[in-house]
C-alpha cells in the first residue's frame, strides 16, 4: 500500500504517513502536493457548500 500523507493543523505542513495526533490532521491525500494545499480545498468546498445552501 502507497504511503498516504496528510495535512497537520497544528504544524501547519504536510507530513507522511500519520505522525501527528488524528484531531490534527486532514486526509488522507494521494500525494503531498495535494496535501498542501488542503487548506485551499476545504475553503473551496466549504464556498461552493455555502452557495449551494441559498438555492
Amino acid at each position: 500500500m502507497a504511503e498516504r500523507w496528510y495535512y497537520c493543523l497544528k504544524h501547519k505542513r504536510a507530513e507522511k504517513g500519520r505522525q501527528c495526533w488524528f484531531q490534527d490532521r486532514m486526509g488522507p491525500y494521494p500525494d503531498q502536493a495535494t496535501a498542501e494545499r488542503a487548506l485551499e480545498i476545504v475553503k473551496a468546498r466549504n464556498a461552493q457548500a455555502d452557495a449551494s445552501d441559498g438555492d
